[in-house]
């Protein structure tokens, strides 16, 4: 890292991105988060609401002077790495994730280097902390994971945005390329 400032992904604390990207701004560092429109339904009403294209992840422009300082900021839990440096993003990468969604197309951000065999946690809904290996996707919207649990094979069908490799370096290789 050097003098210039450039664009870098920080890992944020669950469902802090938003705040996050506010608390950055606040202190003068430029940050990003790409939002899109998703309707909700509660048991009594419907509502348009933003939550995160990239769950768990800011983009800041920083150099080597700020780096402390986002370390800092409440929410930040790292940066993320590539190579035994913090992956820098280039500039075009963040303007076109500016313009796509900017559209009213619909985005939705799954992670595209999974891979059947590779072992996988559930990170939300009702089988969140659940262990598994990936076996196949089906489709765009599912996967299939196998959870072995109380000696028996489960096949269950769920998001792939609800599953993280479980070695560290898996989940560094799926941003990598981003």
């Amino acid at each position: 890292m050097d003098n210039l400032l450039r664009w870098y992904a920080v890992y944020t604390r669950s469902r802090f991105e938003k705040k996050l990207a506010f608390l950055l701004n606040e202190q003068g560092i430029e940050a990003y988060v790409p939002l899109r429109r998703v309707l909700r339904q509660w048991s009594d009403r419907r509502k348009l609401v933003l939550e995160p294209v990239i769950r768990s992840y800011v983009f800041v422009k920083t150099n080597n002077v700020l780096y402390e300082k986002v370390l800092g900021i409440e929410g930040v839990v790292r940066y993320i790495y590539f190579g035994g440096k913090p992956a820098s993003i280039p500039d075009h990468q963040i303007e076109t994730l500016k313009t796509m969604v900017g559209t009213d197309l619909e985005i939705e951000c799954t992670p595209d280097c999974l891979k059947p065999g590779m072992h996988v946690i559930v990170t939300g809904g009702p089988l969140a902390g659940m262990e598994g290996e990936l076996v196949q996707f089906r489709g765009k919207q599912k996967v299939a994971v196998r959870i072995q649990a109380i000696q028996q094979v489960v096949m269950v069908t769920i998001s792939p945005q609800m599953l993280k490799p479980m070695k560290e370096n898996d989940w560094e290789l799926m941003i990598r390329d981003w």
